[in-house]
């Protein structure tokens, strides 16, 4: 496995995530009235990802974390096209659905590729080492996107997020093996 492409791949992923979802409740304040509407939103998310954790894990072992980080990438890009389109709540719950399907891809591959790449001697510097440079650069991500917001639309932050989702999905496809074992 390369691993800096999948710290690449992973901190586009991070990127494109930070710049829709501080600010898709803006983008939605029009779609609910009430605080239990996103509540059951958000609890749709949680709840999906939870109950498919189960056949992506098994998923995994089978098909490969490349081909399930390619298929959250790309199932997000499409995704996100939908969000400026939403009018009604039900709208959103689908889509928090959706999302609940991929976040949980997303968790469960991300997790596989370390689990199978660290050295059990160093994973805790590995890992955290991953984590400054995901985080970084989900950080600029979320900072840069309030500049973004304040010049374009909401709904216009969707849109290029979705282009740097359909880049990782791009990206995914060039990490390595089927596992991205270490090489």
């Amino acid at each position: 496995m390369n691993h800096k492409r999948f710290i690449a791949y992973q901190g586009t992923v991070g990127m494109a995530s930070a710049m829709i979802f501080p600010f898709y409740i803006l983008l939605l304040k029009n779609v609910g009235n009430s605080y239990a509407q996103f509540g059951w939103a958000y609890g749709l998310f949680a709840l999906t990802a939870a109950l498919c954790y189960p056949l992506i894990g098994k998923a995994a072992d089978r098909l490969g974390d490349r081909a399930l980080l390619a298929v959250y990438s790309w199932g997000m890009a499409a995704t996100l096209l939908f969000f400026p389109l939403a009018a009604e709540i039900w709208h959103v719950y689908v889509l928090q659905i959706v999302m609940g399907v991929l976040g949980a891809v997303q968790k469960n591959s991300e997790k596989t590729v370390l689990a199978r790449y660290v050295s059990k001697d160093t994973a805790g510097k590995q890992i955290g080492n991953y984590h400054v440079w995901t985080s970084a650069a989900a950080a600029l991500a979320v900072i840069a996107t309030g500049y973004l917001a304040d010049f374009l639309t909401i709904a216009s932050i969707f849109y290029i997020a979705s282009l740097a989702f359909a880049w990782s999905g791009v990206m995914a496809m060039n990490i390595g093996g089927k596992t991205l074992a270490k090489n």
